[in-house]
């Protein structure tokens, strides 16, 4: 994904690389609903970054937080380091989806879409 010549500046570039970097990592250990949640995720998080690049300073600091939540791991002594969960991620993209009033953005999982309505019949025609 090519992000110059959006004008957003090199804040904004560094955010999308950072979140392309962290699923081209994901990419390689994920599969299934997991790799679908960190796509959106990211997709997500690259649009909250060129959405706010001129918003204010409070606001493109939420999202630097959500990305950074999503790319950076916990900290551990041990030579292998837990990643954050993606659920974990999610929430806190949706939470800073909604404190930013984009509601069209937030991260759905499988499970959180609500139940297909069921089939109503319609009567039979009388002729």
């Amino acid at each position: 994904m090519t992000v110059e010549g959006r004008g957003s500046g090199p804040g904004t570039d560094v955010l999308i690389r950072k979140v392309d970097s962290h699923l081209a990592t994901l990419r390689t250990g994920l599969h299934g609903p997991e790799l679908e949640l960190a796509e959106k995720l990211a997709r997500c998080l690259r649009e909250l970054v060129v959405a706010t690049a001129h918003s204010s300073a409070a606001d493109r600091g939420l999202v630097r937080a959500a990305v950074h939540y999503f790319v950076l791991r916990r900290e551990s002594r041990g030579k292998l380091l837990p990643v954050r969960s993606l659920a974990a991620a999610q929430r806190v993209v949706n939470k800073a989806v909604r404190q930013l009033g984009r509601p069209d953005l937030l991260v759905e999982t499988p499970r959180e879409r609500p139940a297909p309505e069921p089939a109503t019949t319609i009567p039979a025609r009388h002729v």
